[in-house]
């Protein structure tokens, strides 16, 4: 199984698919982690791409489908498999698409998280995450036991550059421009395309997200 998450920044997609990805035991990838690793540890990839992610532009197709070919290469042919924010552009969803009729898989379902925009600004300003170990607070909704501090792992907690406001409002109309046509793109296909409304408690999100999922298993 491999289901697409789509949604604006800071809708809580990730949230949600790494409850359900532990639940399912499914593979959770996000190339956004991904890319900020492969930024940590220096590679030639990460390099280039450290330019785009600061300015909250999308990184150019062919690196994250490269990125994104080697790392499904790696998973076990009957894990499934939640993309959370990948693919962005409609030419990343056909690239996407041919990655995975090399692998023998498709896209079994869609499902489009949504939130007024005013509600993603105070989430993404908000967000603190550790470069560590990956967990992601925020300092309105779910604020760390101690302030700046990782309740996971101890780790410093980090504001990163893409959630300055500035940069939040860019990475909005960019998903606007850019990302929002993929509703449409997959809105006509056989695989099933479901809305959740992401403005909600945690738990109600995840309820109507899990739902979906079993819709498609």
């Amino acid at each position: 199984m491999v289901i697409i998450l789509l949604g604006p920044p800071g809708v809580g997609k990730g949230t949600q698919a790494v409850r359900l990805a532990e639940e399912l035991y499914a593979a959770h990838v996000s190339t956004g982690d991904l890319l900020r690793a492969a930024r940590r540890e220096g590679t030639e990839l990460g390099q280039k791409a450290q330019a785009y992610m600061d300015a909250g532009d999308l990184v150019p197709d062919e690196l994250i489908l490269g990125l994104v070919r080697e790392h499904l290469a790696g998973i076990e042919p009957g894990t499934a498999v939640l993309f959370d924010g990948f693919p962005r552009t409609t030419a990343q969803a056909d690239g996407l698409g041919g990655v995975l009729g090399e692998l023998g898989r498709r896209v079994d379902g869609v499902i489009l998280f949504e939130a007024p925009d005013e509600t993603l600004v105070k989430r993404l300003s908000g967000r603190r995450s550790c470069p560590d170990c990956g967990a992601v607070y925020n300092v309105y909704y779910n604020p760390p036991g101690a302030e700046d501090t990782c309740d996971r792992c101890g780790g410093s907690l980090v504001h990163r550059a893409d959630d300055a406001p500035d940069t939040v409002t860019r990475r909005l109309e960019v998903y606007r421009d850019q990302t929002a046509p993929l509703v449409a793109h997959y809105d006509g296909q056989a695989a099933p395309l479901v809305r959740v409304r992401a403005d909600r408690a945690v738990d109600d999100v995840y309820a109507d997200f899990r739902e979906a999922v079993e819709g498609v298993r």
